[in-house]
């Protein structure tokens, strides 16, 4: 069955239509809605050919039809009209970028949940690891006399840091030898690079000075063998109570569930590098928690041949051109971050609609 012009514009009419309102849609409202100068019956023996060609459904309880997902997938890959931002969006994902950069899990983790405030749907956002993560540089605070500060920088731009007691003195300059010594030593290893360094180091150290390195070393060691797992941060799940699709808590369980546990680790992310936005609709996602859920995600460079992966979780209703411009904006935000050390230039009014 052809796939006609008319035929588009009422498809587009009903998906924009349930998109607002959640609620089937008639032969009248389509009319309006796509401009059509033609009759009810008209309309309503084109829904017909759209509902056996599988882009639409009718409810048993209504003579108004709502689309399937094959009718999501056409409209997202055709028919979908480009969304422009206002300033107060891009405003608002701006603020919450403008944190330290080195505080990658801070920014992600900050960002993400003015981004489901913005789209009222969950949010969630992993971080690729690569395979070898080394350390960039360390800094030591003094605290006090008997304590300092262990500030450790990734290669990935991950910061942690940890309070070291130490129970003989330790003067300022010591510190300083001390910071020389890691940063010297002890930079752009892996793991094990850096345990058979620390073993080489015992032979020709007093053992005051390595038990020191020793200390702040194994701490260094820590963090990459923590960061060898993939970082998972989500937000703002319980907005999927507020879409009438998840009214039912029966419904709306699985899927909070599957996205506040440790099974988050097991959404369907892209990273092999092929496209910067990916929309799963439905049936398309395997996991069964999602399989009346769509899913729009977003990657982004972080640099050192890292990437991150953004996405919006909702339902198959969901306003696309929304939520595909807000995730383009924020990814390509946050590829300038991490990669230049800037945000997008500042917008003005002219490009962006009233």
């Amino acid at each position: 069955m052809e796939m006609t012009e008319r035929k588009k514009r009422i498809l587009r009419a009903i998906v924009e239509s349930y998109i607002a309102t959640a609620e089937p849609v008639g032969s009248k409202a389509v009319a309006q809605l796509a401009g059509l100068d033609v009759s009810s019956a008209t309309i309503r023996n084109e829904m017909a050919d759209l509902t056996e060609m599988g882009l639409l459904e009718q409810p048993h309880t209504s003579a108004g039809r709502i689309p399937s997902a094959t009718g999501y997938r056409l409209y997202v890959n055709e028919l979908m009209g480009e969304h422009q931002l206002s300033m107060q969006e891009t405003q608002r994902i701006n603020d919450a970028l403008e944190m330290k950069i080195e505080e990658l899990d801070r920014v992600i983790d900050r960002a993400g949940k003015v981004l489901s405030k913005i789209s009222d749907y969950p949010v969630f956002s992993m971080t690729e690891v690569k395979d070898i993560v080394t350390v960039r540089r360390y800094d030591l605070l003094m605290v006090e006399e008997n304590a300092f500060i262990a500030v450790v920088m990734t290669d990935t731009s991950v910061v942690k840091n940890k309070i070291i007691r130490i129970p003989d003195g330790l003067s300022e300059p010591q510190l300083q030898m001390l910071s020389t010594i890691l940063n010297s030593s002890f930079t752009g290893l892996s793991r094990e690079q850096m345990a058979q360094a620390l073993e080489k180091m015992a032979d020709h150290s007093t053992p005051g000075a390595f038990r020191l390195i020793s200390m702040v070393v194994e701490f260094a060691i820590e963090v990459l063998g923590e960061l060898r797992r993939q970082t998972v941060h989500t937000a703002g799940i319980t907005q999927l109570l507020e879409h009438p699709e998840y009214k039912s808590l029966d419904k709306a369980k699985p899927l909070m569930r599957f996205l506040s546990d440790d099974e988050t680790a097991q959404l369907p992310i892209p990273f092999d590098g092929s496209q910067n936005m990916n929309i799963l609709i439905g049936p398309e996602n395997v996991n069964e928690a999602f399989r009346d859920t769509s899913v729009v995600m977003a990657s982004y460079d972080i640099g050192d041949n890292m990437r991150g992966v953004i996405g919006v979780v909702g339902p198959t209703r969901m306003d696309y051109a929304k939520v595909t411009a807000r995730l383009s904006y924020f990814a390509d935000s946050l590829t300038r971050m991490f990669g230049k050390g800037e945000l997008p230039p500042p917008a003005s009014k002219d490009d962006f609609e009233a």
